[in-house]
């Protein structure tokens, strides 16, 4: 079967062969960039992001609200701390910063819930878009 010919960079003013992507090596998107970090996401910083963390660490004693697991022993170099998790989206309603909407999360559980909660933005987002 033939190849199609190569074609020129889709950057203006460049008439490099492009190498993947329609661009050449030199004008390749840089990744994840344009991607907010959680300060500018959540609008919070990450000292206050901390002080939370911490708070809703000793109210809830280390442990998931999800499955309950125990919290991870810190001299365990193969533990993954819990992590800081909305119970209920910012995108579905949730506060920022209050602590009854904040729990912590083991891996296994945050990663759960949060591939069903992309799942359910998604899903509003097709429905969303005209056809």
């Amino acid at each position: 079967m033939p190849y199609a010919p190569p074609s020129r960079c889709t950057d203006p003013g460049c008439h490099e062969f492009a190498t993947k992507r329609s661009r050449c090596d030199d004008h390749q998107p840089i990744p994840w960039a344009g991607r907010d970090n959680k300060a500018e996401r959540y609008g919070i910083s990450s000292g206050e992001w901390r002080t939370l963390k911490a708070k809703v660490t000793k109210r809830d004693n280390g442990c998931c609200y999800l499955c309950g697991a125990e919290p991870v022993d810190p001299d365990d170099p193969e533990a993954e701390p819990h992590e800081l998790d909305h119970v209920i989206p910012i995108s579905e309603g949730g506060a920022r910063r209050s602590l009854d909407n904040l729990g912590l999360a083991c891996t296994t559980c945050h990663d759960e819930k949060s591939k069903a909660e992309t799942a359910r933005a998604n899903a509003r987002r097709r429905r969303g878009r005209p056809t």
